[in-house]
């Protein structure tokens, strides 16, 4: 018997919030510099020195905020290094990752720069772990000050006479670890120390966020809500996923079929955090009021043979597209706690968008689980109920007079066929599109960029209140389902 979803247009709960969709751009490896910042004397396509084609492409998935500068980058930045005339600017050495000098070529005016180049808003993660009260006030300062004052005159006469928006500013960065190696009492309390200085000087309010739990901690949860919440809107929450170990987390091609599965199984794990950390939240903020932010996820692998250890440079296959589409899925079941999420990273880092090589770019089969997801921004979560097999997965929202559904079928052989009862709703038209893995590695490089990309799909049927679709294993469909409630004749 073929699987039955029951898909009722008007059981609506509630909205997923488009930031679920953001991205995070470190100091690290080949992201900023080369990913994104290629300066003002580069034979790539730019502008203002970033590179355009990667502009391009993040603006067609509609990116709505940026994290910036990390990371554990964040708590070794001092935002005074990367302002003014670049050749005047101070160098230092990444000691983080890969201890190469970074020239601080691209600061704070770059930073926004491509944030208004892509269309995305501006999350900036402040640094508590070698920075001071004082420095983190000045930059809040110098970004968003209309008026007159020390930080905002530097400003102007560098350039940028009107404030910016910050919309979003963690304060620190897992200072459970790389941060300062914090106990949870010692950062609650910096933090309700920190973010008081994280002034808000215009009409604009700031998403403040705190730093939050590195995966099944749930203590620091715990001590962070019961000593700091009424002082946050958001607390992060961190977490990878490997198909081995963290001693070795496997290849990102060429693995055998068990670390298809694992690496899968391993994804789903985001479920049971969110619920866990969710429920310790909900005894100190029931009304849902502050935001888990899981400002970092994704899969993290062995970097690509040949390439620094310290730049976290991996392929990106089918396999993490799967890992894209069914952590997304998490993310809307509790869109309701689930403020914002951050995929590491952007470009060329640890599960990417974009991989460039030079002047070459192509897009990664996690770009293109984005792109199949982008109807599902802040659209209204519907209540689909139903059964599927154990290896398919979906979500179901409704945004304007589309209704989309959205399907992972992780099987490496086996299709599934699911039936969608229509429900309080008249389907006019119906479109889908799919991206399918051939083989389980399936991936892009730069002598073939388009290997594996989105595509239209066509094993979708309609017959009277019910719309049938064949998912082939390997494959994730989205099925975009215009027409009308009966409440809109």
């Amino acid at each position: 018997m073929k699987p039955h979803i029951q898909v009722t247009a008007s059981r609506k709960t509630g909205t997923i919030s488009r930031y679920i969709y953001g991205q995070f751009a470190e100091h690290l490896g080949r992201c900023i510099y080369e990913g994104v910042w290629v300066g003002l004397d580069s034979d790539i396509p730019h502008k203002n020195g970033i590179r355009q084609d990667v502009v391009e492409a993040l603006r067609a998935i509609q990116v709505p905020v940026i994290r910036w500068p990390g990371g554990c980058f964040a708590d070794e930045y001092h935002w005074k290094d990367g302002i003014g005339p670049a050749e005047e600017r101070k160098t230092m050495v990444n000691t983080h990752w890969g201890g190469i000098t970074e020239n601080n070529h691209f600061g704070t005016h770059e930073f926004f720069e491509l944030c208004q180049q892509v269309g995305a808003e501006a999350y900036i993660n402040g640094n508590v772990g070698s920075g001071t009260v004082q420095e983190m006030q000045e930059w809040m300062e110098y970004m968003t000050m209309g008026g007159e004052s020390p930080m905002a005159n530097w400003r102007r006469e560098n350039g940028q006479e009107e404030p910016w928006k910050v919309e979003f500013f963690g304060v620190g960065n897992e200072s459970w670890g790389c941060g300062g190696n914090m106990r949870p009492e010692y950062y609650a309390d910096l933090y309700r120390r920190y973010q008081t200085y994280v002034r808000q000087y215009g009409t604009d309010r700031v998403y403040k966020i705190a730093c939050g739990a590195n995966g099944y901690d749930y203590n620091w949860t715990d001590v962070l809500m019961k000593n700091a919440h009424a002082y946050m809107d958001g607390l992060s929450l961190h977490h990878y996923v490997v198909p081995r170990t963290w001693d070795d987390k496997g290849a990102a091609t060429g693995f055998p079929e068990a670390e298809w599965y694992s690496l899968v199984e391993n994804a789903k794990s985001m479920d049971e955090l969110i619920t866990k950390h969710s429920t310790i939240m909900d005894r100190y903020d029931p009304e849902k009021r502050v935001g888990l932010i899981i400002d970092e996820w994704g899969s993290w692998l062995n970097v690509e043979p040949g390439t620094n250890r310290g730049f976290l440079y991996q392929q990106n296959t089918i396999r993490d597209a799967m890992v894209a589409s069914l952590t997304l899925n998490i993310f809307h079941k509790h869109a309701e706690r689930v403020h914002m999420a951050n995929i590491a990273q952007m470009v060329n880092v640890l599960q990417a968008m974009i991989l460039t090589e030079g002047e070459k770019m192509l897009k990664t089969p996690t770009y293109y689980v984005f792109d199949l997801y982008k109807n599902h921004m802040d659209a209204t979560k519907i209540d689909a109920i139903g059964t599927t097999k154990e290896t398919t997965d979906y979500t179901v929202s409704k945004k304007g007079n589309t209704i989309t559904a959205s399907f992972c079928n992780y099987h490496l052989t086996e299709e599934d066929v699911v039936v969608l009862d229509i429900a309080d709703f008249d389907i006019r038209t119906i479109t889908a599109e799919a991206l399918i893995g051939k083989v389980m590695d399936d991936h892009n490089n730069f002598e073939n960029p388009e290997n594996i990309k989105k595509e239209a799909f066509h094993d979708v049927k309609q017959e009277q209140g019910t719309v049938t679709v064949k998912i082939p294993p390997m494959g994730i469909v989205s099925v975009y389902m215009e027409g009308v409630e009966p409440n809109q004749y």
